[in-house]
């Protein structure tokens, strides 16, 4: 799922040496017997049931003769970026090891150790390549990718059936079968029913929906991986005003307020055909209680007439401080963590959807959950937001493209009055280099 990016001016969070008000949850040592070990920090998740970090952690001590002390970091993604960068910024080695979001390597990068220099040369091989691209930056490897998402679409095989009707491929083949289904259904009685649900609130998400409509029509990724800004094309403007057509069509108005919790609500409840949204969504849908269980269905996007298939990449990190003591130790915990057969486990126990491409072929890990076979080719396709390659200004950046593109599905803009301000606003973001 995406997350908003904080500026180094936001409200800093208490140090990880505070008084018992710190903001870190908790902290516990993970040690191996053995009396000069090194000890190196790792800042997990939350903790709790979702989150293997501390369990791939304890085992890395006890095979490697090291010792751990694992961090409870905020839950908040932009809680955690802002303690990050607190330490960080003050040169603190009480973090060797942080679990990084994936829009947050060229926010960093200046902080964090190049992995490379620590590990062996095909560390990354077997790993999706765009993962790896966002992870490196001015070609330094400051990320190595752990977890994985990627937008996808879901809909409700039942009714595809019932009206003989196709999963569609590209978007106007969407538009057009929602269009008949919605009708259709409204005709048999659901006034509420509608076609498509997506996350269409001016915030991050947006801009991950919005990625997605530009690059599969073929218009390019904002700013590309030289930096330049590439917004301003017809292509671009053409997928902005056709998700602008959805808007009191298919969609509902209250669309442009709604992130993925309320695009779920609405499909999930039985009152649409078609959902943009991310993995997490699966076994909900499948739950118990569940209006569509036994409903659902899952495919990749789709895409334009120019294009093909482009989700958005969302997900987790983990990267090594250049202030650690202990940057070896912490880079050959970052290899164990991110290693293939952790990745298994953390697949089949957890759900998380692994960064090595053989893992969705892997037996075992598609009978714990199946929908990670459909997932795959949104990976493989999958395009990263142009975090990396604009640093500090993603911010800027990101809100830049999420305003605009909201104005084109409120109807005060066309696409190609906010394509052509938003190349020029970008443009001067990053006039002196981002």
């Amino acid at each position: 799922m995406p997350s908003v990016i904080s500026t180094p001016r936001q409200r800093m969070l208490t140090t990880l040496k505070g008084s018992a008000g710190a903001l870190l949850l908790s902290g516990a040592s993970l040690t191996a017997p053995l009396a000069l070990a090194t000890e190196v920090t790792i800042a997990c998740g939350p903790g709790g049931d979702s989150d293997m970090c501390p369990e791939l952690a304890q085992q890395w001590a006890e095979q490697s003769g090291n010792r751990v002390n694992v961090i409870s970091t905020p839950n908040d993604t932009t809680e955690k970026l802002s303690l990050y960068q607190q330490l960080l910024s003050s040169g603190s080695s009480d973090i060797d090891v942080l679990i990084v979001d994936m829009a947050w390597p060229g926010l960093l990068d200046d902080h964090l150790v190049d992995l490379s220099r620590y590990l062996p040369d095909d560390a990354t091989e077997g790993f999706f390549p765009a993962l790896v691209d966002n992870g490196t930056v001015a070609g330094r490897l400051v990320a190595m990718p752990w977890y994985t998402d990627a937008g996808v679409l879901y809909y409700r095989k039942d009714l595809l059936e019932k009206y003989d009707q196709q999963v569609p491929e590209t978007w106007q083949q969407l538009t057009e079968t929602a269009r008949t289904i919605q009708a259709a259904e409204r005709d048999a009685g659901n006034a509420d029913f509608w076609g498509y649900s997506f996350q269409g609130r001016a915030y991050e998400g947006l801009t991950c929906n919005a990625l997605e409509w530009v690059a599969s029509q073929g218009g390019g990724a904002l700013v590309d991986d030289a930096g330049e800004v590439t917004i301003d094309n017809s292509r671009a403007a053409e997928a902005l005003d056709l998700a602008a057509s959805w808007i009191g069509s298919i969609a509902p108005e209250g669309a442009l307020n709604h992130t993925e919790e309320e695009s779920r609500g609405l499909f999930q409840s039985g009152n649409a055909l078609f959902l943009r949204n991310w993995p997490y969504v699966w076994k909900l849908s499948q739950a118990e209680g569940s209006t569509v269980a036994g409903k659902v269905g899952m495919a990749p996007l789709p895409h334009g007439p120019q294009g093909e298939s482009r989700a958005t990449l969302g997900g987790w990190n983990l990267a090594v401080s250049r202030y650690s003591e202990h940057p070896q130790a912490a880079a050959e915990l970052v290899a164990y963590i991110t290693a293939a057969p952790q990745q298994k486990a953390h697949a089949m126990k957890m759900g998380r959807n692994p960064t090595i491409e053989h893992l969705y072929q892997d037996d075992e890990v598609l009978a714990s959950n199946p929908s990670m076979g459909e997932l795959y080719e949104a990976l493989r396709t999958g395009v990263a937001r142009p975090a990396s390659v604009t640093g500090d200004a993603y911010a800027r950046v990101s809100n830049a493209f999420f305003n605009r593109t909201h104005q084109v599905l409120s109807g005060e803009e066309t696409g190609a009055q906010a394509v052509e301000a938003l190349g020029r606003e970008l443009t001067r973001i990053g006039r002196r280099g981002w």
